[in-house]
């Protein structure tokens, strides 16, 4: 039994060498050099635990590329000759202009040989759980169904959310009083730090979250350095598990939130957001959430770059949520709480450098 178990482990680890090495990997070809085609190959290439691996490029293109490096794309006549050499899992197409370039006959052999061909769009997505905001166009989004959500999904959503978060709040209660009382005998000041966010459809509402600040004795700014001294004792424990967000159930009971979702931006920031992230808007198609996508894939954002980022797994989420989607990141959230992972320190070095271009929520 020892030596039986011993094996087991030294195949498992073989294995996950093997796998880590890229001899599991499925073999793609990009047919293509569009901007969504060079994004998809960094991808590939910079993530060490996604299970492809870039075989070929393809392409009509003059001298090398460094966006491609270390491969060599090849032009779009030797397609079929590359096919059948390399023998690919797949051939993901992400040309950026196919006026007569697509090459219709090989990717048509390819398919009869049972090589799966797809749009780049898709692969990316597939990848990565997120959208190219990229790719979308507004006369694609108004003929699309896949951000449209039917009244009963959710209603659906609403109601499970309404269940759950009530009957939280009745079992949660006596850790809701303990919690208040450390937050009263810390700092002076009141238990609940309110906040107006944008809810669904635009409308704004009141969010509740216990309070990790002391009060400012004036106006304050949405810049993390300017904030970052009024955290509490209390506050920074109740910040890394995550405990100030339990009031929020108060506000799914009311029908503000739900549990999943994509997470609410303060009122202040709306205006910037919909000016500099595009397709904005498309986040209030559903109700925002206690937790969402975006928080677990990426945590917090600290700048407009990474907001856009975190847009993208929002739609993403919107485009296929469902019960399995929302109770796999209300798993992943659950993890995350319980190891108690560090928020944004504003108090680190390397941060309160780059924090002058940070956007964070006053006071929470």
């Amino acid at each position: 039994m020892i030596a039986v178990t011993a094996l087991l482990f030294l195949a498992a680890a073989l294995v996950s060498l093997m796998a880590r090495r890229g001899a599991f990997a499925a073999r793609l070809v990009i047919v293509g050099s569009s901007p969504l085609a060079r994004q998809l190959v960094t991808e590939i290439t910079t993530h060490r635990y996604v299970r492809h691996r870039v075989a070929a490029i393809v392409d009509d293109l003059t001298g090398s590329d460094q966006a491609f490096a270390p491969l060599t794309p090849a032009p779009l006549a030797r397609l079929g000759s590359i096919i059948e050499e390399l023998r690919p899992t797949r051939i993901v197409v992400g040309l950026a202009d196919r006026r007569g370039r697509l090459p219709m006959r090989e990717l048509l052999d390819a398919t009869v040989q049972g090589v799966v061909v797809e749009e780049a769009v898709e692969c990316y997505e597939r990848l990565t759980g997120k959208i190219a905001i990229e790719a979308l166009t507004p006369s694609g989004l108004i003929g699309s169904q896949a951000f449209r959500k039917s009244h009963l999904d959710l209603a659906f959503g609403q109601a499970l959310s309404l269940v759950v978060a009530a009957g939280a709040l009745v079992a949660l209660s006596p850790l809701f009083g303990v919690l208040a009382l450390a937050i009263k005998l810390d700092s002076p000041g009141p238990i609940f730090f309110v906040q107006d966010r944008v809810g669904r459809r635009g409308r704004r509402f009141s969010m509740l979250k216990f309070r990790t600040m002391r009060p400012a004795d004036g106006p304050t700014s949405e810049w993390v350095c300017d904030n970052g001294h009024r955290i509490t004792r209390v506050g920074r424990w109740l910040r890394k598990y995550r405990l100030d967000e339990l009031p929020q159930l108060i506000n799914v009971v009311r029908g503000e939130l739900n549990l999943v979702g994509p997470r609410p931006h303060p009122v202040s920031n709306f205006e910037l957001f919909t000016e500099k992230i595009p397709f904005y808007s498309l986040r209030s198609v559903v109700r925002p959430g206690l937790t969402g996508w975006a928080q677990v894939r990426q945590g917090y954002a600290n700048n407009l770059e990474e907001e856009t980022e975190k847009m993208r797994y929002d739609l993403y989420y919107i485009k296929h949520m469902s019960v399995w989607l929302d109770l796999r990141i209300l798993l992943k959230t659950i993890r995350i709480v319980l190891a108690g992972h560090e928020s944004f320190d504003p108090l680190s070095t390397m941060e309160v450098r780059t924090c002058q271009r940070s956007l964070v929520d006053p006071g929470v």
